[in-house]
């Protein structure tokens, strides 16, 4: 039966039989976050369109890969590229990669990206621990038909991002002279950026920075009992806080 396990299972045979060691953690590079290949020893490139399934047929020319090596000596698996739903991609398929790194082994996660700065106290360029998120977009990969094997129907979200590594990320970073906050990310759809009304209904909710990305992924890895560690760089502050148009540019800046 072709279902979305039996198709993750032959995703994972395809990349397990060209790597020598299968992979403990996960990282997902979010945009501007490409500098992090470079800490990879002996990096092994895969090709997400070389992956059975990864992508589905109309998307299936990508760029992007898996790259598989090891950091500080930890066996590592790194997307280097994420799908969006802005894209055209549904939430199960942004989810694939990660489900595809659970199945290979991975128990811990770590996911970055870029967002627009909702807390004034929070500088641009600085980092964010994610500590929570508010899931504004309604995207969630368990959505739909069930699907055996993948974890738990209904997945607990009061723990999505791991307290010890959050805990373990401040101190690496202190000891680097990284300065670092926390706060909870808004996700939401996109492409278009938030109105300023939006980011006060945001500020008003909770939220510390918005973007339009990783809460699928999240979502998936907690399924699957992966633990998660989110970071985001605060790249801009959002509407309404800073005089100006917010240009893509300007995000990747």
């Amino acid at each position: 039966m072709d279902t979305v396990y039996t198709r993750l299972q032959e995703s994972t045979r395809f990349i397990d039989s060209l790597i020598p060691k299968r992979p403990e953690v996960g990282v997902v590079l979010g945009s501007g976050w490409q500098g992090f290949l470079q800490e990879i020893e002996t990096p092994q490139e895969i090709k997400l369109s070389a992956i059975p399934h990864l992508l589905p047929p109309w998307a299936s020319q990508r760029k992007g890969a898996v790259v598989v090596g090891k950091v500080s000596n930890v066996n590592a698996a790194c997307l280097d590229a994420r799908l969006h739903t802005y894209e055209g991609f549904t939430a199960q398929e942004v989810a694939y990669p990660i489900r595809t790194l659970g199945m290979l082994g991975v128990k811990t996660l770590f996911v970055t990206n870029t967002a627009g700065g909702i807390n004034r106290t929070f500088p641009v360029g600085g980092l964010m621990l994610i500590k929570d998120h508010i899931n504004i977009a309604g995207e969630d990969p368990t959505r739909g038909e069930e699907e055996i094997g993948l974890g738990p129907r209904f997945v607990d979200m009061s723990r999505a991002y791991d307290p010890e590594l959050i805990g373990l990320t401040e101190v690496m970073a202190k000891g680097l002279g990284i300065r670092i906050k926390k706060g909870v990310y808004a996700s939401v759809r996109g492409p278009t950026y938030e109105t300023p009304a939006e980011v006060g209904m945001l500020r008003t909710l909770g939220a510390d920075a918005v973007g339009m990305s990783t809460v699928p992924e999240v979502i998936a890895a907690r399924q699957m009992g992966i633990r998660v560690c989110g970071i985001s760089c605060i790249t801009n502050k959002a509407a309404g806080l800073a005089k100006g148009k917010i240009t893509h540019e300007e995000v990747l800046a």
